[in-house]
């Protein structure tokens, strides 16, 4: 069988001695995984990722690029074009159209990167509202169970409060106020009924709480309504 270690072998020294016929001195590459001064592991990868790290934003690369290239493209002023057409005027012509061409092109860059942002926080917040919608049912029952005497006290009692807290910090807000004036924006009338020394409708009572986020209504409060006798 063919000995391959002894052929390679072989080849390295006969490379070795071509380099030093030649005057050139052998090149070295240290390819050890372990340091042998410090004893601690080598990772090539890790210049690589160094490199992209400190290119966190490609985008904002991209910009600079182009506001580099505007930057040192020399256009003559109108007024010395308009005076005369020098020999080179064929030049400044193209370059007075590369720079309105990079201009156009930097202020779609600037556009489409607040379009990008912009449906970013859109999207941030549609999943934000999916999930607070899907946890009403949750503090109905809570609000149920607070009703009848159920987390007056005790380790259930301390969770609903914290998950209502947890909860006001994405935004959440409870609409369950009486006495104020009757708005259709955010109010569900289920009842009118007279009330005394009223001057217009008012939320007597609420049957089940409403809640929103931000601006938005996620569910209306239902309501009693007193409207004037």
């Amino acid at each position: 069988m063919p000995h391959h270690g002894n052929e390679e072998e072989h080849n390295t020294s006969a490379n070795r001695q071509n380099e030093q016929a030649n005057g050139q001195d052998p090149v070295i590459r240290d390819n050890r995984k372990v340091d042998p001064v410090t004893g601690q592991a080598r990772h090539p990868e890790a210049g690589q990722a160094s490199a992209q790290a400190g290119n966190p934003d490609s985008d904002g690369d991209a910009l600079a690029q182009a506001e580099e290239i505007l930057n040192g493209v020399e256009v003559p002023a109108e007024e010395s074009v308009a005076q005369g057409a020098p020999a080179g005027s064929a030049g400044n012509a193209e370059a007075a159209e590369l720079r309105n061409d990079l201009l156009r092109l930097q202020a779609e860059y600037v556009n489409y990167r607040k379009r990008v942002e912009r449906d970013r926080a859109v999207a941030g917040e549609m999943a934000v509202i999916g999930v607070l919608n899907s946890l009403l049912p949750v503090l109905d029952d809570v609000d149920a169970a607070r009703q009848h005497g159920d987390l007056a006290d005790g380790p259930f009692a301390a969770i609903a409060t914290k998950l209502e807290n947890a909860l006001k910090t994405y935004g959440l807000v409870r609409i369950d106020e009486t006495g104020v004036e009757f708005d259709p924006t955010i109010h569900e009338a289920l009842i009118q009924q007279p009330g005394e020394d009223i001057e217009v409708d008012t939320v007597s009572q609420v049957l089940r709480s409403g809640y929103k986020s931000g601006d938005r209504v996620l569910r209306a409060a239902q309501v009693i309504v007193a409207v004037p006798a």
